[in-house]
């Protein structure tokens, strides 16, 4: 047999030598005794608990003190018409799905065929004319300027009437 693989038995036979006998877990089987000749513990009793009386929310109903505070003046209040409502009919045009606040005017364009504004929202900027709508509110644009676009929107009164509201979008400048 060569020295290297008596060496190598040698030092095989001391490993396995090792794994047998007292491990030194002689602390934890003194504690573990210890323990089970321990009187067992009393669990004590879950505490019971009070009902209180139920509380209803009765402000549900009442203005979110979130908002902004809405004065009405109901001397001033505009009555709605029953002759001013959108048209159910109407095919509803692409912008009309975007709220009008989030447009802006950047520009104008002029040529034979007419005054185009140029309006920024709605993941791009559209070209729009007299006549087109935009906003969820039925707004129609009335008027085009270098400097404004007017519209007028179509708004509930909160009757069961319409009212027509017009809005400006003025021109942004340096954008």
């Amino acid at each position: 047999m060569s020295p290297v693989r008596r060496i190598s038995m040698v030092a095989l036979l001391a490993a396995l030598a090792g794994c047998g006998g007292d491990n030194g877990f002689s602390d934890l089987d003194a504690y573990l005794n210890e323990v089970r000749l321990r009187p067992p513990g009393k669990i004590e009793p879950t505490p019971t608990f009070r009902s209180f009386p139920a509380f209803t929310y009765n402000a549900s109903s009442l203005r979110s003190p979130f908002s902004r505070q809405v004065k009405v003046d109901l001397a001033g209040h505009k009555q709605g018409s029953r002759n001013v409502k959108p048209d159910p009919g109407r095919i509803k045009q692409y912008l009309e799905g975007f709220n009008i606040e989030q447009f802006e005017m950047v520009g104008t364009i002029s040529n034979a065929t007419g005054s185009f504004a140029l309006l920024r929202g709605a993941g791009g900027v559209h070209r729009l004319k007299v006549g087109d709508y935009l906003g969820r509110n039925d707004g129609r644009i009335v008027a085009i300027s270098g400097s404004q676009v007017d519209v007028v929107e179509i708004v509930p009164d909160g009757q069961g009437a319409w009212l027509e509201r017009p809005r400006t979008i003025p021109l942004k400048e340096h954008s």
